[in-house]
């Protein structure tokens, strides 16, 4: 069924009142079942382990991945199966509601894999569980509350577009209205590919099978498990799993003096992580991403680790981290990027997201006209608000922002010694950041978040280079904030085409808030700092050399704040950065503008993204790798099946259902492996030395 639109010219020409009017009677669905108790369950569960996959997957590629539509999906699926049992089926509303619910949470997981960790990083102390699941959710509750009065502007009054959020109200409209073999045949497939990623992860799983073969032990010769941990490793020497590296058969010949070991410069290439890895979480958040991005990050992969690296190790610029007692130089992927290749990476990052941010005059216009009464609603709208009954109230933004955002900044200077002058100063900035946040994802689907950190880290970094938390968590208060309230006016969105109650949308949000920050801080300390005692570098223990996760995000905010402080502190930068380390820094950024601008005027067009130079260089190479071969995979399969019949299975599979395929791939990968690290720090025991 079409969902009823304005057109171009009623957007124009109404004014917001008929436009609340027009769709109070052509739209709303009155008291239709909305935030039930069940959807606000099912929403609550789901988020969490949603937020799960986000938090596994940011942590080793710094994507984040959106899980509105698979959450709907799933809903969808769970629902009609017990309906067929006896309970009564889900409604599009609720289903609406639970997703805002869901995406919510996977929201959550974004500062526990930037802001926060590098704050941990550049202390190098860890941060208490309590502050930063307190920390976290009064931000986004913050960002809530900067939200709604924002939401009749950009909703009901300009009907912005936030592509992501029509498509999932598209999604929801086809799956209850389309035959429900559309939704079942997606929520098959999600299923499925979810099914085949965990059982190859799980045969890839060193943990799941050293566990089964110590039970098999107990069984079949009747050991305790006491007996079972007894030279543990002796025992479970041989237990076969599928190798996590692709080319391990290669290096098993290298090993024979068959074959060479391929070096540059004289360096082993698996010191550079440059390998093919079995990692399908980041397969399917290749497909996710796209050829395009994949195609840039393997380029920035490539010329950083292949080409320039070689380079700087052979004329002495990259100097080894230690010697082996063989005499064998030895370097590895994260010391080559904390002494040399971070700098010219976060450059390229950062030059490309400011210009592609400040490219788009429209933004600015859009977010900043009006920014009084029209922005947040005067007292002639107040008074002909005709959906006053089921909007948020706006005194509870007037009130809340002070009171929350005081608490944040409370928070800020009692717990990371944030000048209370620059907390306060923050609160203010978020708004402006909240309206150029919010005006690009209304217009482009995308929330600038990364370029948006940059502005304040380098605006309180300059102002107090001598006390990175500043610029750190400063920079995390307005872009958390302002990242939350442009996606919670995402959630919206379908909300609105559907016709549904925007209070109690806001009210899921909210639950979702406090599911993903229940969900992602415990396992964020259980995944990432199982092994960490006190004393040990933090930066070691979260991302040690040759581990599983990279902290890409992590590594650019410590980078920036490391580079503001080089800046601006007195004699900060000596010490740093070197004369070829500036002259890429400059090289980057030249490059950095020119291909952001060619992109824009290009209208898009542009193949290559610096934005994904820079997170090729950040990103270890065999997730690069893994990232490209998903992306091209869904790339060809694309191809090859579009031009079919809209009912060919090839179709419906790899166009129609290649955001589920991906989604679930990613989900049974990335919960199989949160599983298999968890049995190791906690149910394995370590090798008796």
């Amino acid at each position: 069924m079409a969902i009823p639109t304005l057109t171009d010219e009623q957007i124009r020409t109404w004014t917001r009142e008929q436009k609340d009017r027009w769709w109070l009677e052509n739209v709303f669905r009155g008291d239709m079942p909305q935030l039930t108790l069940r959807a606000g369950v099912t929403g609550f569960c789901l988020g969490g382990i949603l937020s799960a996959t986000n938090l596994y997957v940011g942590a080793m590629s710094g994507w984040t991945l959106g899980v509105g539509i698979t959450s709907v999906i799933l809903a969808f699926a769970m629902f009609k199966v017990l309906s067929r049992m006896g309970a009564k089926d889900m409604t599009i509303l609720e289903n609406n509601a639970m997703q805002s619910t869901a995406t919510a949470a996977g929201y959550m997981t974004g500062p526990l894999i930037s802001g926060m960790a590098a704050y941990m990083w550049v202390e190098n102390k860890v941060m208490p569980w309590w502050q930063m699941l307190l920390f976290n959710i009064v931000l986004s509750i913050l960002g809530v509350l900067v939200a709604f009065p924002m939401k009749r502007k950009f909703i009901n009054d300009e009907q912005q577009p936030f592509p992501e959020g029509r498509a999932c109200g598209v999604v929801l409209d086809t799956l209850y209205t389309s035959s429900a073999a559309v939704g079942l045949f997606k929520a098959k497939s999600l299923a499925t590919a979810a099914a085949i990623a965990g059982i190859v992860t799980f045969l890839a799983g060193t943990a799941y099978l050293k566990f089964l073969h110590g039970v098999v032990l107990m069984a079949r010769h009747g050991q305790g498990w006491s007996d079972v941990c007894t030279n543990f490793k002796d025992r479970l020497k041989g237990t076969w799993h599928l190798p996590h590296y692709l080319d391990e058969w290669y290096y098993t010949l290298a090993a024979r003096g068959v074959v060479p070991i391929p070096r540059l410069a004289g360096v082993d290439v698996r010191q550079l992580a440059l390998r093919p890895a079995m990692d399908l979480a980041l397969f399917g958040a290749g497909g996710l991403m796209g050829i395009r991005a994949a195609t840039s990050m393997l380029i920035g992969m490539i010329v950083n680790f292949v080409f320039i690296v070689p380079w700087m190790i052979s004329i002495g610029e990259i100097k080894p981290s230690r010697i082996a007692e063989s005499g064998e130089r030895l370097f590895g992927r994260v010391h080559v990027l904390n002494t040399w290749a971070l700098w010219w990476g976060i450059v390229i990052m950062v030059t490309a997201s400011l210009v592609a941010l400040f490219a788009r005059p429209k933004i600015f216009v859009e977010a900043f006209k009006s920014i009084g009464a029209k922005a947040l609603g005067d007292k002639k709208d107040a008074k002909s608000d005709v959906l006053a009954h089921i909007e948020l109230p706006l005194k509870i933004s007037w009130i809340g922002i002070p009171i929350v955002g005081a608490l944040g900044v409370w928070m800020a200077y009692d717990w990371f010694e944030v000048p209370v002058i620059y907390g306060a100063t923050a609160i203010v900035l978020i708004i402006f950041l909240t309206l150029i946040a919010a005006s690009s994802t209304a217009l482009t689907g995308i929330t600038p978040v990364g370029a948006l950190s940059k502005i304040p880290q380098f605006l309180y970094g300059g102002l107090n280079p001598t006390h990175p938390p500043t610029n750190l968590m400063t920079a995390c208060m307005t872009t958390e904030a302002a990242s939350n309230a442009s996606n919670l006016l995402m959630d919206i969105k379908p909300g609105y085409m559907l016709g549904a109650k925007p209070r109690q949308q806001a009210m899921a949000h909210c639950i979702g808030i406090f599911a993903g920050a229940l969900a992602s801080t415990p396992l964020f300390y259980f995944l990432f700092l199982s092994d960490y005692k006190p004393g040990d570098n933090v930066q070691q223990a979260m991302a040690p050399e040759g581990g599983k996760f990279a902290f890409p995000g992590t590594f650019q905010w410590k980078g920036v704040s490391d580079l503001v402080t080089s800046i601006f502190a007195p004699g900060g930068s000596g010490s740093l950065l070197t004369g070829s380390i500036i002259t890429s820094m400059v090289i980057a950024a030249f490059v950095g503008l020119t291909f952001e601008v060619m992109r824009v005027f290009s209208k898009g067009k542009f193949p290559i993204s610096a934005l994904a130079i820079g997170l090729g260089v950040v990103v270890p190479p065999e997730s690069t790798i893994a990232m490209f071969a998903g992306a091209f995979f869904f790339w060809l399969m694309h191809r090859l099946n579009q031009n079919r019949s809209e009912r060919s299975f090839g179709r419906r599979l790899w166009v129609d259902t290649q955001e589920p395929l991906c989604a679930g791939i990613i989900a049974g990968a990335a919960l199989i492996g949160i599983g298999d690290v968890l049995l190791d720090n906690f149910v394995i025991p370590k090798p008796i030395k």
